[in-house]
């Protein structure tokens, strides 16, 4: 008899649905989630949790502990004092399934390598020139990136199962094409095909500032949370919204882009081509802009943007009042937009995100109260606003996200004949 594997530090990973919350989905497929989103749990556990059977359950845990999705572990009673036979909980098999996940954005390029259950591997991050590309090029930057942090965790293309990738724009995660993006120079791009023809891996895409809020959702403030929100401020600004344990992307698949709701006819030009939008108001190329026309700095054309980004916000962290009040009134802006966001969805949290972070006059003690203005007021609280820092690899780690769940998916929804063989 094959022995348990002993107790790790098996946390889970994955959405924390509530119990007999959702029955839509094949109760195989809701087993393995529910020890997933665990860690560790016990048999008697997943069916009390699912309202089911433990006849059910110790069927279904055969099956996918033969197909090697999941495996038994050694796990400690409480007061237990070492004698007799262990208890023996549920774990997902981490050897499994690895998967990669990548970010693609505007100036720079990161990847995890993420076991199947959930744990990063080996981690890479680069910079790069902040251009359009051709889809063959981008295919090159996900190939490269691919094999780069692969090799990080001592792997080749041949053990990985998947790729998820992320990148900014309009995305169509069901048909994998970027409709438009500012990485590529063309529109209407079939990049999930295109990719998984160049790597012979299955690839899924997805807009940023959804992978942003799948990163929360599966390993971070989200779990327990049924709707909430994360509102990214990078080169852009992005919103990724989560309804009933689910990213919504709309009818079309490109739904929640906060960025381009219009705040001011015929206002400030966007990247996206339209004028009035709200990123062009709050995103680094509007502070930016901005910089350069209040304070006269067309001198600094060449610079980069971070450099001159970075130098004005010394500049109002000196007392600059020009500097100041660019900032202000982009917080004004996005107060705007996180009161819209309220109006619309009422989430349980707001989740602000990205390298803008460091700026902290967009999200200050004026910028909230002006939001709270803005809010219907119906006499209950607000919902939390946390900001998270997590750095470039939590775009990455979303990205993976979407790529474990199109494996365990895969898996779990085809012919148990087939899928025990996998």
């Amino acid at each position: 008899m094959k022995r348990p594997t002993p107790a790790s530090q098996k946390t889970g990973c994955g959405p924390l649905i509530p119990p007999l919350s959702d029955t839509l989905r094949p109760l195989r497929q809701q087993v393995f989630e529910r020890v997933r989103a665990a860690g560790l749990i016990a048999r008697v556990q997943v069916a009390k949790d699912l309202g089911v059977s433990p006849a059910s359950v110790t069927t279904i845990t055969s099956e996918l502990i033969e197909a090697g999705l999941i495996e038994e572990v050694a796990a400690t009673r409480e007061g237990e004092t070492g004698r007799g036979r262990p208890a023996v909980a549920l774990g997902v098999r981490a050897a499994a399934h690895h998967v990669v996940g990548l970010k693609v954005s505007d100036r720079d390029i990161s990847a995890v390598v993420v076991d199947f259950g959930g744990t990063i591997l080996a981690r890479h991050h680069e910079e790069r020139r902040p251009v359009a590309l051709s889809p063959a090029e981008v295919v090159s930057v996900i190939e490269t990136l691919v094999d780069r942090v692969a090799a990080k965790a001592g792997m080749t293309r041949g053990d990985l199962s998947a790729v998820g990738v992320g990148l900014p724009g309009y995305i169509d995660t069901a048909s994998g094409q970027v409709l438009w993006s500012s990485i590529l120079a063309e529109r209407a791009v079939p990049l999930a095909a295109l990719a998984t023809a160049r790597l012979g891996l299955p690839v899924q895409i997805d807009n940023d500032a959804n992978l942003c809020a799948m990163a929360e959702l599966w390993f971070g403030a989200g779990r327990g949370l049924s709707d909430f929100a994360v509102v990214t401020i990078e080169h852009g600004l992005g919103l990724g919204m989560v309804l009933n344990h689910r990213i919504y992307r709309g009818a079309r698949g490109i739904g929640m882009e906060l960025g381009h709701t219009k705040v001011q006819l015929d206002g400030a030009l966007c990247r996206c081509g339209q004028r009035g939008c709200l990123e062009a108001y709050v995103a680094d190329y509007a502070l930016a802009r901005e910089a350069t026309t209040a304070l006269n700095w067309t001198h600094r054309d060449g610079q980069s943007m971070i450099v001159l980004l970075e130098s004005l916000y010394d500049h109002a962290k000196a007392g600059n009042q020009s500097a100041r009040s660019i900032f202000r009134r982009a917080g004004r802006y996005l107060a705007v937009g996180l009161a819209n966001v309220v109006n619309l969805f009422d989430p349980a949290l707001i989740i602000l995100a990205g390298a803008r972070l460091r700026f902290d006059y967009l999200y200050a003690a004026e910028t909230l109260a002006e939001m709270q203005a803005l809010v219907l007021d119906t006499g209950r609280p607000l919902p939390a606003i946390e900001t998270h820092a997590w750095g470039e690899m939590l775009w990455a780690q979303g990205a993976a996200a979407l790529a474990l769940s199109a494996v365990s998916e895969g898996l779990l929804t085809q012919p148990r004949e087939i899928a025990a063989t996998a």
